[in-house]
């Protein structure tokens, strides 16, 4: 069948733009409920197929059906994308260049568009049951997939060369501490100490670059909150899964098109004081936020989980002053780190590792401050030791052999931890008699 037209390229192209609006012309004008939608588009499109008399070969219109199905109730190209489960993150720079993470490391799909604009279409159909917008005045947006799935979109005049669309992909599945732990990403010793620390109620930053695996950690993290725990969760976008039957969960809210109405994180944080929380959970703090989060830690919030862009436990704190300072309280530098050394306990640091695999690097105590600086101690800490030929990482996740000094909190809540814990024959740690193997 190669001598038919309609084997080539253009000419299906062409093809399906004329079936796919002719299907959305009679979808407009029926009155088919959602339910039913995808039956009805279906009915429609082999109606229309047969009406035209084609006899293409079987496998380019199986082709050629899905493309049409999914420019209409999917995402277009980027359907098989999103419904490939290996691949976590979809970048698109433009028409021509859609790029994919696998297993941490990137690789340039096959996937193409037909114009600038069936990208535009795309980034419309994913915002606009949001809300949201995104045009030449307001080039820029956020939005979430049904599955939770985060989504940025820049455009024209801002992006140069064609819309970008950047999709970090959420599996159906939440991560479970305990798969956390089969890939490698800590040990079962240092997700028994994280639990102690979670049900004790102490304040955990988790941080980490950009694709680490934070949001991923936080949830799994969340799970060792008690359950008559009421916890308020703030996020830019909903991506958090707790599991606890006593969640009230809030999101940001854009400015509308006359740049009023925002809600911001700072605002949902100050919100949240006021709605007896025992535990409040930030998806990530980045601005002035950041002081109303220290205070809540520092006012009986205690147990409060966040996290934040940053390469190490240091360099978190550095940014927490950084942060505050963006409040416009004109504080002393001393008083930020005074406040940030009394309301954090702990940094979970996380790295995205030149292989493409996501570890917890550091595990480190905020114990305090020495004159004016900030005190920090690493209980657990990864140390690379050498690659393998196919340019995997080779390392261990091992304690420092140094005790913290908040073990007498931890003690008060059941978690006895011998000095095998941190550092000498660490396999096991005791909660009330009862031994978590590593």
């Amino acid at each position: 069948m190669t001598d038919n037209p309609l084997s080539h390229e253009k000419e299906l192209i062409k093809l399906k733009s004329y079936l796919t609006g002719l299907i959305v012309a009679e979808m407009e004008n029926s009155q088919v409920s959602s339910e039913n939608r995808r039956q009805a588009v279906i009915d429609c499109m082999l109606q229309n197929y047969q009406n035209l008399n084609l006899k293409l070969p079987q496998p380019i219109r199986d082709q050629l059906f899905k493309e049409i199905m999914d420019d209409i109730l999917g995402y277009g190209p980027l359907q098989s994308l999103l419904d490939n489960p290996d691949i976590s993150e979809i970048m698109v720079n433009g028409k021509d260049n859609v790029f994919v993470e696998k297993g941490g490391m990137l690789t340039k799909s096959e996937v193409t568009f037909e114009s600038d604009e069936q990208i535009i279409r795309i980034i419309d159909r994913i915002i606009l049951p949001l809300g949201r917008r995104v045009d030449h005045d307001s080039p820029t947006v956020d939005a979430r997939l049904p599955d939770g799935s985060r989504v940025n979109a820049v455009i024209p005049p801002v992006a140069i060369d064609g819309p970008s669309l950047t999709i970090r992909k959420f599996g159906k599945n939440r991560m479970e501490m305990e798969q956390l732990i089969e890939k490698g990403s800590l040990t079962q010793n240092m997700a028994a100490f994280i639990e102690a620390c979670v049900v004790s109620k102490l304040n955990i930053i988790v941080s980490g670059g950009t694709g680490s695996g934070k949001t991923t950690l936080l949830n799994a993290i969340s799970k060792y909150i008690p359950a008559g725990n009421r916890i308020v969760t703030i996020e830019d976008s909903a991506e958090l899964k707790l599991q606890q039957p006593h969640v009230v969960r809030m999101e940001t809210k854009p400015p509308n098109i006359e740049g009023k109405h925002e809600v911001s994180i700072r605002d949902l944080v100050r919100n949240a004081l006021r709605m007896r929380p025992d535990r409040i959970v930030v998806g990530e703090v980045r601005g002035g936020e950041c002081l109303d989060m220290l205070q809540a830690m520092n006012t009986g919030h205690d147990g409060s989980l966040t996290t934040l862009h940053a390469n190490s436990p240091r360099d978190a704190l550095s940014r927490m002053e950084t942060m505050t300072m963006m409040a416009g309280m004109e504080l002393p530098l001393r008083v930020v780190r005074e406040q940030i050394a009394s309301a954090v306990d702990l940094v979970v640091q996380l790295s995205r590792l030149k292989d493409g695999s996501r570890r917890v690097t550091y595990i480190t105590e905020v114990s305090g401050m020495e004159g004016e600086t900030v005190v920090m101690t690493d209980i657990f800490k990864f140390e690379q030791t050498d690659f393998t030929e196919d340019g995997k990482i080779i390392g261990e996740l091992k304690p420092s052999g140094i005790r913290p000094l908040f073990t007498p909190r931890l003690e008060a809540n059941g978690f006895r931890l011998g000095p095998e814990v941190f550092g000498v024959n660490y396999g096991n740690m005791i909660r009330d008699g009862q031994h978590l193997r590593g």
